[in-house]
């Protein structure tokens, strides 16, 4: 829902960063870092240490907002590096569910995980085959002015929601049930919205 608008605030955030670090660190680095960072956020979480595992995830995150920043002021931005990328997200997105329903251990919990990572499953297929259309139709991130390498059609739970609720749930344990219940709910509806943009821009 707001990944459009703060993609652009963000990266002029980040630009004087991302130029001192452009040509002496690579993109994928800063990806695979990202990554390996997230994955630590949820064993912490297994382990509970709530305070590191916020720590560890948003700088994850922080390193996930530097790659294509530096990618593009090095000259380095590529098709590979951008699926590289949302490879990579998609498993570090993986780890936090799975690591806060370790920490509780018991069926419930892993219930709760379970429904909310099937419920990113189709969400994943949703917005990737939908993207691919889009670009094979030249309707896609040139035609919206998007910097990502592929379209991403907007919704209510997007990156930057996801980190505010996987925030929460790190760092508040015993509420996380609850945060990834709502979490599951918002991504229905962002599968619905996407359906609903496909039905309008395929038809």
């Amino acid at each position: 829902m707001l990944d459009l608008r703060l993609r652009i605030v963000k990266d002029r955030a980040l630009a004087p960063i991302a130029e001192s670090l452009a040509g002496r660190v690579s993109p994928l680095t800063l990806s695979v870092a990202s990554m390996l960072l997230c994955v630590a956020a949820g064993v912490l979480a297994w382990q509970s240490a709530p305070a590191l595992a916020v720590l560890c995830w948003l700088t994850g995150r922080l390193l996930d907002g530097l790659d294509g920043p530096v990618a593009r002021s090095s000259g380095q931005d590529s098709d590979v590096g951008g699926y590289t990328d949302l490879l990579l997200d998609t498993i570090g997105y993986a780890a936090i569910p799975l690591g806060v329903a370790a920490g509780a251990s018991d069926a419930h919990h892993w219930a709760i995980a379970a429904v909310l990572l099937a419920t990113f499953y189709v969400n994943t297929v949703s917005v990737l085959l939908l993207s691919a259309i889009l670009e094979k139709r030249s309707i896609g991130k040139a035609h919206f002015g998007e910097t990502t390498t592929i379209t991403l059609p907007p919704a209510l739970v997007e990156g930057s929601e996801t980190i505010l609720i996987f925030t929460l749930a790190l760092a508040m344990p015993a509420w996380a049930d609850t945060v990834f219940v709502v979490m599951a709910l918002g991504v229905v509806v962002s599968v619905l919205q996407r359906a609903g943009t496909a039905r309008r821009l395929l038809t």
